[in-house]
């Protein structure tokens, strides 16, 4: 009897995706955000000042799905918190409809549970809120990212974005209530303006 074939979840600093996972993954996102320049550009992904986290699905050998987490030090209403968020959530368009994309979501909540963060936070496109809802994640209602820098900030009510969270030490569920109805001042900078 032939052992049903699970897809494996990897993780990596940026700096140390192998070559070819890199190209696979800037290939997915090429999918999903055409760039003017074909994904030729080079140079980081994300802001290595944000500490960037990839997790990668990968199922016979090729990545299916991919995810990196990002996180910096935020102050919102006087309190600083340690926030980390979900950035280019990408899945092949051949593998969609399998549950990669959501293996990897909840997998990356678990991620940021356990490595120390107050707070998950992050915006989506509303169509998705129900995918990220199933995955562990809850809605923010009202609430508005403000990303960029605080001299050129990009606010996420700039556009149609829901914002989504979880809090997971009990300083952040004590006063999770603040985040709601509430502009947060992320400011991950100029390369990861709304991460």
């Amino acid at each position: 009897m032939e052992t049903a074939r699970v897809p494996r979840i990897e993780r990596y600093e940026q700096a140390a995706v192998p070559p070819e996972l890199r190209d696979r993954i800037r290939d997915l996102e090429e999918q999903a955000w055409p760039s003017a320049d074909g994904g030729a550009a080079e140079g980081p992904a994300h802001d290595p000042a944000l500490r960037p986290l990839v997790l990668v699905l990968v199922d016979r050998g090729t990545v299916v799905a991919s995810l990196s987490v990002l996180t910096k030090e935020l102050t919102h209403r006087g309190r600083s918190f340690v926030a980390s968020g979900l950035s280019a959530v990408v899945t092949d368009r051949a593998e969609r409809g399998r549950g990669h994309g959501h293996r990897l979501v909840t997998a990356a909540r678990e991620a940021i549970r356990n490595s120390g963060a107050d707070l998950g936070l992050f915006t989506c496109d509303p169509p998705l809120r129900g995918f990220y809802e199933k995955a562990g994640w809850r809605v923010l209602p009202g609430t508005t990212l403000v990303g960029g820098t605080p001299e050129a900030p990009f606010p996420s009510d700039r556009f149609d974005k829901v914002t989504l969270a979880d809090f997971f030490t009990p300083r952040s569920v004590r006063y999770a209530e603040t985040f709601e109805q509430a502009r947060i001042e992320l400011y991950p900078g100029e390369i990861d303006k709304l991460w």
